[in-house]
């Protein structure tokens, strides 16, 4: 008996929310109330809309002649072995080789971009030399000891023989933060090194 009293009860309530549903439908030419007209009406241009404030009547402009992208800086290197030099002379490593927290998103960062070729150890036997791709150099070969920083910079930011420029994919801070990994890789390996020969 209280199931059906209960069941009455909800049809009689769902009928008279369905009627007042069909009631108050809403009516498109009367709009309900704006509390925040802004978020509505956007108050700036929006990129892609005409705008009369400027004669061509575009809104998106173009950046003026000589200008630079906040945090994109230009290099005025190219893709050559002597720009290579030039780099290695000119650019430094602005960050310690100290920093714990730079240490482990070096590590991070290695692992993401460079061991599938370099190998976890930096020897030129990663995980795609197993399937015919050239192995890389060792970074413990001498003339990758020598290279400078910013000449290893080169490298990362415009890529040399089988290795692409990955300037696309890694920001500028991180390329010199992978090549405080590579260091320590490098001295790492050297110690080994010594270590074997005694």
């Amino acid at each position: 008996m209280k199931l059906r009293t209960l069941n009455s009860v909800l049809l009689v309530v769902l009928l008279m929310l369905v009627g007042l549903t069909w009631a108050l439908h809403r009516d498109p030419s009367r709009p309900g109330y704006q509390f925040i007209p802004e978020m509505v009406s956007s108050v700036p241009y929006d990129a892609y809309s005409a705008n009369p404030n400027f004669p061509d009547g575009k809104t998106l402009r173009t950046p003026v002649e000589g200008t630079i992208p906040r945090g994109l800086m230009p290099l005025h290197y190219g893709k050559t072995d002597a720009d290579a030099r030039r780099a290695g002379e000119e650019l430094k490593n602005p960050f310690p080789k100290d920093s714990l927290a730079l240490v482990d998103r070096g590590a991070r960062l290695y692992r993401t971009f460079c061991q599938p070729c370099h190998g976890e150890s930096g020897h030129g036997d990663g995980t795609v030399t197993k399937y015919g791709f050239p192995p890389p150099p060792s970074f413990t070969a001498p003339n990758l000891v020598a290279m400078k920083d910013g000449q290893i910079f080169h490298t990362i930011t415009y890529g040399k023989g089988n290795m692409p420029s990955l300037a696309s994919q890694i920001p500028r801070d991180d390329r010199w933060i992978i090549i405080l990994k590579v260091r320590s890789l490098q001295e790492l390996g050297m110690q080994q090194t010594t270590v074997s020969r005694k």
